[in-house]
């Protein structure tokens, strides 16, 4: 379980500067006793992200109980650690310092989360497509003459 967690977070001191040094890939994985010493908000989505898609998935009358909660921030913050740790392997292993979508693509079917994986797929290929319009027509809109 300790491999999940090397992405998380140094813990912080009352150091107002943020001077701590970055942790590097040579140091070793963080224990489980580590992550004990962790604060909540520093290991979890925010309570509030959490509730709103709960709540954007079930009636507008049903009610969701602070431990439900908490439970799925929990289990959301842990499953995207989980991806991430896995994606960070590759993209080391290739000698790159950026995870890149097609790495978290890559993590969630090693881990057999196929099903995610096709659906993402088809998502980062749209992303790509919007992003790629939206650039050109960006570009256009600079070089077109300018009619007086």
């Amino acid at each position: 379980m300790s491999d999940l967690h090397r992405l998380v977070p140094a813990a912080r001191t009352n150091d107002p500067g943020g001077s701590q040094p970055k942790p590097t890939a040579e140091q070793s994985p963080i224990s489980e006793e580590d992550i004990g010493e962790y604060r909540e908000q520093d290991r979890f989505l925010p309570i509030a992200n959490v509730s709103r898609i709960m709540k954007a998935s079930v009636p507008p009358s049903t009610k969701i109980g602070k431990d439900a909660k908490e439970c799925v921030q929990e289990c959301v913050s842990e499953f995207i650690s989980f991806i991430t740790s896995e994606a960070a392997e590759r993209s080391l292993g290739e000698k790159r310092k950026t995870i890149g979508g097609e790495d978290i693509l890559h993590a969630m079917t090693a881990l057999g989360f196929d099903n995610y994986a096709e659906v993402l797929k088809i998502y980062l290929s749209k992303l790509r497509e919007h992003q790629s319009s939206a650039a050109a027509a960006r570009t256009e809109q600079h070089i077109e003459p300018r009619v007086d």
